[in-house]
């Protein structure tokens, strides 16, 4: 039986909740070069400052940081791949009690929403 999972607060969302591995469960791609490696992106392994996207047939690795906007304090994914670099909005995360379970909505510069999965 799936977890019950619960919205996370994102004006206090902490970092260390995005980190592991994150499935791609879904995107939508809108006007993203469909070619792209974030397009193609089956996985998303954040780790402490470091991210490692991978694709079925490639890979491409990095940094990653949370930046929040001034206004709102709403948390985006700021992403600087050796191939591209681009923000996300965090549009929502949503975790079970004991954090085993996790899913997180993105929304990219480009308007491609992707949504990822753990575990």
């Amino acid at each position: 039986m799936a977890e019950l999972l619960f919205d996370v607060n994102l004006q206090q969302l902490p970092d260390e909740f995005l980190n592991g591995n994150w499935r791609v469960a879904d995107r939508v791609l809108n006007h993203t070069d469909p070619t792209s490696m974030l397009a193609r992106a089956e996985l998303f392994a954040l780790q402490p400052g470091k991210v490692q996207v991978k694709a079925l047939h490639g890979q491409d690795a990095g940094q990653w940081q949370i930046q929040r906007d001034a206004l709102l304090n709403r948390p985006y994914l700021e992403l600087m791949l050796g191939q591209e670099q681009t923000r996300a909005l965090v549009t929502r995360l949503r975790r079970s009690r004991n954090g085993a379970e996790s899913q997180l909505s993105l929304y990219f510069q480009s308007g491609m929403e992707m949504y990822l999965t753990q575990p």
